[in-house]
This record gives structure tokens, sequence and C-alpha cells, in this order.
């Protein structure tokens, strides 16, 4: 049966399904009628084998207590090797209801109340949130945006946090959110070099590890086999196949005595099986998804494409933040010379538009905002024409 989802400029009516992204904006502080590009899913239906193994799992009628077994795993690996050239084992694999939930869970597992944890600001927010939030402080070794329109680590500054600050825990973003960058295999390496020199626990969100758009993504574990033993490894198909609502990630934790102290702080928080249509549609998509998936990568390319052109022609004052992966843009307004609350100001209010503005991202996210693009290609038309009009108000 032919994959039939491919029709990606086809707009699907979200409203009035209980969508984060189009259902709750008056709930959120926003105008009711926005044009939503903020929150990472996308405006595509996932691929027709996922849908048809959802209703015919569906019509079991029963959803009862659901674990997985040998097909999933055969699957998961399967997509891991085909994709990313890394082997995995069974008794690595601990599945959670989400990344973040997997970040919380190692916080509490390897640090104490108070203690500081490492990310690399500006970095997707729930990072800061969940440390602090489970009462550990933020240190930031922050991006820094070269000359080349890209960011760049500083491994000095990061080495020197690691010292000053004790940290034992560094939550790395790869590929990061929202500056777009795929850190290469030399990078990844020095930044492990030095966490093993300073015994610093490395977790690697790679849930956007399926979006390395240009060049190719390394999962951190496979850099070093010392790297893969000082490691928690964190993945998903839900951004891939737009599956976030199914809650279920894969975690991969190579360390025995790091994952039997991960286990049982899963197990404290009173998760334990995890959604049988969850279950369903991940098999389903890493086993039957492969033509949807590179589909869907090429309108992905070409809508960062667009928009990057219509910012060169249209935006003075704005730039695209160049980076290698995601269908999340970093847009740099600072050149407009306008003020984080203006610019807030004239994008929902003016403009009527619902994108992430870049100062939850941290102190260095000021003056930028971040924008999905993965919708239909009018959708995402309708956007910067509307930032064009009211936002940079350019003729």
């Amino acid at each position: 049966m032919p994959e039939r989802n491919l029709n990606f400029d086809e707009i699907i009516e979200r409203r009035h399904t209980d969508s984060l992204k189009y259902d709750f904006a008056v709930r959120r502080g926003m105008p009711e009628d926005v044009l939503p590009l903020w929150v990472a899913d996308m405006d595509f239906r996932t691929s027709s084998y996922v849908e048809d193994a959802l209703i015919e799992r569906s019509k079991h009628g029963i959803f009862g207590y659901t674990e997985t077994g040998d097909e999933y795993f055969r699957a998961v690996a399967g997509w891991m090797k085909k994709h990313h050239d890394w082997e995995i084992q069974p008794n690595w694999l601990i599945k959670t209801p989400g990344v973040v939930f997997a970040l919380a869970m190692a916080i509490q597992a390897f640090t104490k109340p108070g203690d500081p944890v490492l990310i690399q600001q500006p970095v997707y927010y729930p990072f800061s949130q969940t440390i602090e939030f489970n009462d550990r402080v933020t240190v930031s070794n922050d991006l820094v945006l070269g000359e080349d329109n890209r960011y760049h680590i500083d491994f000095e500054d990061f080495e020197r946090k690691i010292v000053e600050k004790r940290i034992k825990l560094f939550l790395l973003c790869n590929p990061h959110n929202p500056s777009s960058r795929v850190f290469t295999k030399e990078e990844l390496e020095r930044l492990g070099d030095i966490c093993l020199k300073h015994h610093v626990l490395v977790v690697s969100d790679e849930i956007h590890n399926d979006f390395a758009l240009y060049g190719e993504h390394t999962v951190f574990a496979k850099v070093k086999k010392e790297f893969a033993d000082n490691c928690i490894i964190c993945t998903s198909a839900s951004k891939t196949f737009n599956l976030a609502s199914m809650l279920i990630s894969n975690i991969f934790i190579p360390n025995q005595t790091t994952r039997r102290l991960f286990r049982l702080q899963v197990a404290a928080s009173g998760m334990s099986q995890l959604s049988a249509l969850g279950i369903v549609a991940t098999q389903t998509a890493y086993e039957q998804g492969e033509e949807w998936y590179q589909a869907m990568l090429s309108y992905v390319k070409e809508n960062i494409a667009f928009v990057k052109e219509y910012t060169r022609e249209y935006l003075p004052g704005v730039k695209v933040i160049d980076g290698e992966g995601t269908y999340l843009l970093w847009l740099d307004f600072r050149g407009t010379g306008l003020s984080d609350t203006e610019i807030d100001r004239r994008i929902i209010h003016e403009a009527k538009l619902w994108l992430d503005s870049g100062m939850i991202f941290g102190a260095t996210g000021e003056g930028f905002q971040r924008i999905n693009v993965a919708a239909p290609r009018s959708i995402i038309g309708e956007c910067m024409d509307r930032i064009r009009k009211h936002v940079v108000k350019y003729e």
C-alpha cells in the first residue's frame, strides 16, 4: 500500500482538536486570532502507515497495560543503525514519557538540591525550567555567535565553568535548539574530553537527531568508547514523525551503574508502562515511515530556503542564523533597532503571530525570535508577509 500523506502543502484544520498550538492562545495570553508558529510540532499529517496502524490497534478496543517486545527494539535499533550508524543493545533502553521527563530524572538522580547544572544558552527553555523546578541552579556556557553567522562553543569558558562551579551534570542539546547547530564530531570530542577530565556526566538531548539537514548528526556516545560510558542519550520519534502527544521516548544508557540509578529514579516517579498507541506509532514509524520522512525533510529544507531568501530580500535588519539542522529557525531582529518589548508587541498584536520570543531561551536570546517552519508553504509565506508588513514595516 503506497504512502498517502505526502501532500505537505495541504492546510489541515487543527483548531477545535485541543491542539496546544492552536486552541490555547487566549489562555496563554495571546490574541485569539494569532497564527501560531511557536511550539515544535508540525502542521503535517504523519505517515499514513502510522495512521493505519493506530486505527487497527484501536479496533481491538482494549487498552490495558502494555510493554514493548523484541519487534519494538528491532525497529528502534534498525532506525538508529540506518540513520546514525549506531548499534544499540537491548539492555541500554529505558522508555520514558518524553525527553524533558528524562532530563528531570537525570537531574534528580545525579545531582542534589542546590547543585549547579550546566547548559548552553540560548537553549530550549525547559532545560533551565527543569533545573530550577527541581531546586538546582542553572549555569550557562553561552554559545557565541560568530562572524560566520553560526553559533560556536566557547571551550575555555566551558571548562572554566565546570571547575569554578563544581559541575557534575551537563545537559547537551544536539542538534541544538534554537540555534540549529549540529555539532561536529570534533566539537563533541572536545566537549566530551573536558567532561571526562572533570567527571561530568553528559545528558545528550538528541530528539532532533533526524533533522541534520546539512552535514551529519553524530551520536555523542559514538564519538569515543569512554563517552558511551559517561552519557545518557535521549531520543524519540516524536519530532521526526509528529508524534509528541504519544508520550514515548527512547533513552539509551550504556553504563550499567548509570542506567541502574536512572531506572530507580524513573521508578520513584511512579512511571511504569507507557501508552499502547505510542508504542504502535513509534514502531510503525521506524519500520515503514522512510518514504514519508524523506519527503518531509525535503519539504522542510525548501521552507528554510524560502525563509532565508525572503528575509534577505524583504526584511531589512533581520537575519536568519545559519545552522545545519532542526525545523526551527532563529531570527535575529537586533538590526532593526527595536527593543524586545516592541518586537514582541508588533509580532503579537500587530502581525498577529505567535512565535517564541528569544527572551525565554536565556539572556543571550534577547533580540531574537524562534519560528517553526514545519508547516505548509502558504502558512510560512503568510507569516513572513505579516512580519514584513507589521514588524519591520518594509514597503
